[in-house]
């Protein structure tokens, strides 16, 4: 078992990083750099970033749980069987009988980067309750890890707010990345406002550079801009920069970490997986966000993990194993 001060005994195994959220088939054109009306087809690919971060702990040898709802349908119980078969506790799942899995069309643009269309209308995830919740299994998170999407609609936002409440008494570290999907919400400022509205809470925050231009309302990717985002209960602050890096912010220190540069294919989790790399790194052994040599070594196995996962069409099949990552560390 972890010892007391939270780095595993020998023999323990590690601990259990649970991710709330979604989990939703993307659908991904065939060929790049095309609209959705042009792109000659799509393939199928599971995508939501709960998920994503909850296999991508998975595959790099940690031990993982995912909490949320799928519809009880083909998808729905693909979604359940590549959780199960990447090693993802599962207990924490329900199904829908009435309402569908989501979907997400995706457009590959130049460079990677995308665009989404969603039906969701309801969708199994958002029409999640709080009394639907496995309790046990939150609290046996000693990380606890969401993003916004399920703060968007009841019932799904109290599913939220209670997980969040039941895993922090129970000693969790909360760690947020608000993931921002802009087309799902009502209205930007909508967006903002709950986004910001659990923001207090996270002890382990990552932005991308867009959410922290939206976030704040400035067009400076800076670090007064940054740590306007700061509040006293956090420990760690990341703005993800893409083929730039990260930036990192604690109450001691801050810095940068450069990127790692790979041919990107599709940009579809690679903050996922930096995310899941980053977790998996400090659930056992917090000191690291307090020791500025530990979270850079740390910050650039992530940033190796992301770029590994631009290299792939589709989150999931492209999240490294820890032997990729510091292969592609070590220049091999």
């Amino acid at each position: 078992m972890a010892a007391a001060n939270g780095v595993v005994s020998p023999g323990g195994s590690p601990g259990m990083i649970v991710s709330f959220g979604e989990m939703l088939i993307d659908f991904v054109p065939t060929v790049s750099g095309v609209s959705l009306a042009e792109a000659p087809g799509f393939v199928k690919a599971p995508g939501g970033a709960p998920a994503n971060v909850a296999i991508a702990v998975a595959r790099l040898g940690g031990r993982a749980a995912f909490v949320g709802k799928l519809g009880d349908d083909e998808f729905g119980k693909m979604l359940a069987g590549i959780l199960k078969e990447n090693g993802v506790s599962g207990d924490g799942i329900l199904f829908d009988k009435g309402a569908r899995t989501a979907l997400a069309f995706v457009t590959l643009l130049a460079h990677g980067d995308r665009e989404f269309m969603f039906y969701r209308n309801p969708s199994a995830d958002m029409l999640l309750t709080p009394e639907e919740l496995n309790l046990d299994q939150i609290r046996s998170a000693k990380i606890f890890h969401y993003g916004s999407i399920s703060l968007i609609v009841e019932p799904c936002r109290s599913a939220h707010l209670k997980a969040m409440q039941v895993a922090k008494e129970a000693g969790a570290l909360l760690s947020y990345d608000p993931n921002l999907r802009l087309p799902l919400w009502p209205s930007p400022e909508e967006a903002r406002k709950r986004i910001l509205s659990i923001w207090d809470q996270a002890e382990v925050i990552k932005v991308s550079d867009v959410e922290l231009e939206f976030l704040t309302g400035s067009d400076k990717i800076d670090d007064e801009s940054a740590m306007s985002l700061w509040h006293p209960n956090l420990k760690l602050l990341l703005v993800t920069l893409g083929e730039k890096g990260c930036r990192y912010y604690t109450k001691n220190f801050r810095g940068a970490v450069d990127a790692f540069h790979v041919e990107a294919v599709d940009t579809t989790g690679a903050g996922d997986s930096f995310v899941g790399a980053l977790l998996c790194k400090i659930v056992d052994d917090r000191s690291i966000l307090e020791n500025e040599g530990k979270l850079r070594e740390v910050l650039k196995f992530a940033n190796a993990c992301g770029a590994i996962t631009t290299t792939k069409k589709g989150a999931i099949p492209a999240l490294p194993t820890e032997s990729k990552a510091l292969a592609l560390i070590a220049g091999k």
